[in-house]
């Protein structure tokens, strides 16, 4: 089958666009602005990957022409039409894996991709088994941030009573981590009997999840008037300076009625450090939900702060299953709670979501 002349136009249209940055880059000029160059250098790696497919797509195209003549010729030549017949079938199915590939690399990519992110996860409905549960779901996300080989590290917390914690914001920085933890954002549900239950019965706890983008100052500007700022004692371990030095910080951005507690930090000026990189963390993310309201037909699995009070996933003890709601899907619990299975639902998500961005391709073009 021949490719959507949309998609050919659009990968035409990239083929220009790779080529007009090719020359730039051999202009002298350019080597004078460094800025530019980077830019035109950046801008031409992003296609290059999509150039090279479609050019094997063209290649192999050219071929299967080619083996349909020597098909249609060799009407005398059995053994030769068989030859040219398999040809055909192994080049279409190269073709429509190719073409599977271009779509996917045709499709845009969210700006915040690869950032760095803060993940804070808040205890729900339950009360202290909520909170142990919002403990269980920090170690599930340390373990798997620590099997990417990503950097993870508490930034600010509160504990539970029982245990676990009221509220915990991780700091996770590598490759990539917002690409795939975006995935996690919203209401994950617990079904078991709590440690704390002594009838045996099962209870129904929650803990939701936000995943937000890291950004520095540039992007996100505060007004220092905005920001309310204490200093209080820190609690917890730190032998001898535990108590006598105000080290944690307590920050109230105005506007918002946003507040940061910072005390994981030894000193006062990193803790202040931390909570406005949580703070500018949170700001970003309700600009970006905004814009995201704003776009029409937005899709209700879109990520971001839409979803925080959407139930995404549901996790029963009893059957050992983890339900994504989103894909109507069940996967095993042992695999969630461990980490190593982590991935093959997040896997699961990004596909769900290219296929559901390839409808919406299919059906704008339709409908220009």
């Amino acid at each position: 089958a021949a490719m959507e002349g949309y998609m050919v136009s659009k990968l035409d249209n990239t083929v220009a666009t790779f080529d007009n940055l090719t020359r730039q880059l051999a202009d002298p000029d350019l080597c004078a602005n460094p800025a530019e160059m980077l830019r035109v250098t950046r801008a031409r790696a992003g296609l290059e990957t999509l150039v090279s497919v479609y050019q094997d797509w063209q290649a192999a195209n050219r071929e299967l022409d080619g083996a349909r003549e020597t098909f249609n010729d060799a009407a005398d030549d059995p053994e030769l039409r068989e030859m040219a017949r398999e040809e055909i079938a192994s080049l279409e199915g190269d073709m429509a894996a190719l073409e599977d590939r271009l779509k996917i690399l045709l499709l845009p990519r969210d700006p915040n991709d690869d950032r760095n992110c803060m993940l804070e996860i808040r205890a729900g409905t339950g009360g202290d088994e909520a909170s142990i549960w919002a403990g269980d779901l920090v170690k599930v996300y340390t373990r798997y941030a620590e099997a990417q080989r990503w950097a993870i590290s508490i930034a600010s917390c509160s504990l539970g009573e029982m245990g676990g914690y009221k509220e915990a914001i991780l700091e996770v920085k590598g490759d990539m981590v917002y690409s795939k933890l975006k995935f996690e954002a919203g209401v994950h549900r617990v079904q078991r009997v709590p440690a704390t239950e002594t009838q045996g019965r099962v209870h129904t706890s929650t803990a939701t999840v936000a995943i937000m983008p890291e950004v520095d100052e540039v992007e996100v500007n505060i007004d220092p008037s905005d920001i309310e700022l204490k200093t209080a004692r820190s609690g917890g371990a730190g032998g001898q300076n535990v108590n006598k030095v105000e080290t944690a910080v307590d920050l109230i951005h105005k506007p918002t009625g946003i507040r940061v507690f910072c005390t994981e930090e030894r000193s006062q000026l990193k803790n202040r450090t931390r909570a406005m990189q949580i703070l500018r963390s949170k700001l970003y993310e309700i600009q970006l939900s905004e814009q995201q309201s704003e776009v029409s037909g937005l899709r209700k699995a879109q990520v971001g702060t839409g979803s925080r009070s959407e139930k995404i996933r549901t996790y029963n003890y009893k059957d050992s299953r983890v339900t994504d709601h989103r894909l109507g899907r069940n996967f095993p619990l042992d695999g969630f709670i461990n980490a190593n299975g982590v991935d093959d639902i997040l896997e699961a998500c990004i596909f769900d979501d290219q296929q559901k961005k390839l409808q919406e391709m299919a059906e704008a073009t339709v409908a220009a």
